[in-house]
């Protein structure tokens, strides 16, 4: 979990959103430099969302969310698939306020120092912190 390259620990924290930007769930952190359909896959989200109609960035491309439409190799998007990225981005927005609202926690927003082992625990702490700043 650690990197010589860049000196620090690698997690990665799956969030769930509402497109009003009201944070749903956090996941339990993957650790090491994992990759965000993996990530998503390790995580309860895929079962726990079944029933609802998600959407993601590129990197979630083949795992069932509604995703922008990558660019053809070699030749320029169409109109269409110009367009119909910019709505599913102008949704997005909202989602990834909920996650720069989660990162007002410094914690989160800065380098983890403290025990790996700890790590879980404060993710987690800090989702009801959040949570609980938003009245629920």
């Amino acid at each position: 979990m650690f990197s010589g390259k860049h000196r620090d620990t690698g997690f990665n924290l799956q969030v769930a959103a509402t497109l009003a930007g009201d944070l749903l769930a956090v996941s339990a952190p993957v650790p090491g430099s994992r990759h965000d359909i993996h990530a998503w896959r390790q995580s309860h989200f895929p079962e726990a969302f079944a029933e609802r109609e998600g959407m993601g960035d590129l990197r979630y491309a083949g795992s069932g969310l509604l995703t922008p439409r990558r660019k053809p190799p070699g030749q320029e998007r169409s109109t269409g698939d110009k367009e119909a990225n910019r709505s599913i981005n102008t949704l997005r927005a909202a989602v990834e306020r909920a996650i720069a609202h989660l990162k007002d926690w410094k914690v989160l927003a800065t380098r983890y120092r403290g025990p790996l082992t700890r790590f879980a625990p404060v993710a987690k702490t800090v989702t009801a912190l959040a949570f609980y700043k938003k009245g629920w």
